[in-house]
């Protein structure tokens, strides 16, 4: 298949700190729509989980109503990691350890898909569960260790993330690499 068969699907979790409307989570919750608008006219961007309220904040994926769910497609990895560490997403995402409790076990993976699909929460849920039982593998892997689109052959490439935005490895207290 042709690398245009394919896109980037991406999850990443968090627990808020508190609820929103609680000054700790206030700053987050202000620079959501202005940062979910630098991801939709970034280069690469295809689509993003959210409800008619603009994200996806309000979408309860589990009992806990301060456990946050977020989703996206791109265009390939590049685009993705431009966003997420090279633009004015990035100083948003320093601040995550003021609005997110850490976090037991992975909080983000990535995983390739056919262009068209658009990836459903459980979908993304059960690719965080691979990726924090078995590492990263072709079917759930992160920048650290990314693989290539389907049909290519190769060894997982380090895209080389900023070291404050990793973890040391899957299944350790951790922090997130981009909540949104």
């Amino acid at each position: 298949m042709q690398n245009d068969e394919w896109q980037l699907a991406q999850i990443n979790v968090g627990r808020l700190v508190a609820p929103q409307g609680d000054a700790r989570v206030q700053p987050f919750f202000e620079a959501l729509d202005r940062i979910n608008a630098l991801a939709d006219s970034s280069p690469g961007f295809v689509w993003r989980l959210q409800s008619e309220s603009g994200n996806a904040t309000d979408i309860l994926t589990t009992s806990d109503p301060l456990f946050l769910v977020n989703m996206s497609v791109w265009s390939d990895a590049e685009a993705l990691f431009d966003f997420v560490y090279r633009s004015a997403h990035t100083p948003v995402m320093a601040q995550r350890r003021q609005y997110f409790a850490p976090f037991e076990g992975a909080y983000q993976a990535l995983w390739w898909i056919p262009a068209e699909h658009r990836p459903s929460v459980d979908e993304g849920l059960s690719r965080l569960w691979r990726l924090d039982r078995y590492g990263p593998t072709p079917q759930a892997f992160t920048f650290k260790a990314r693989f290539p689109i389907p049909g290519i052959s190769g060894s997982p490439a380090d895209m080389q993330p900023d070291p404050w935005c990793t973890h040391a490895h899957v299944g350790a207290s951790t922090d997130f690499a981009q909540i949104r």
